[in-house]
């Protein structure tokens, strides 16, 4: 199972951006009875980096969100891919100019 822009949650947000919310979520949680059932004995952390925290998302988050000054390596890529497409609104103009 792949987590990080996998299609079925993909198909559930389409249904919730169309306002279809009770299909929305049926699909979602086809995501998480998969997930459950896929990672409930194995690793689904995509962190390179493991610490104390490798895999327990819920106190992970919570310190990040606690202290405020970076976000979890796991959710760095998705946050870099947003920004990037925000940058291009001002020809990525902030990461040149001094």
């Amino acid at each position: 199972m792949i987590i990080d822009g996998n299609e079925i949650e993909k198909r559930a947000m389409e249904e919730f951006h169309k306002g279809n919310r009770k299909e929305g979520l049926r699909i979602q949680e086809e995501f998480a009875a998969a997930f459950r059932t896929e990672y409930a004995q194995k690793d689904h952390c995509s962190c390179t980096k493991a610490c104390r925290y490798h895999g327990n998302c819920k106190e992970c988050v919570a310190i990040h969100r606690a202290h405020q000054e970076h976000v979890p390596n796991c959710m760095r890529l998705m946050i870099n891919k947003k920004i990037a497409v925000l940058s291009e609104l001002t020809e990525h103009t902030f990461t040149t100019e001094k």
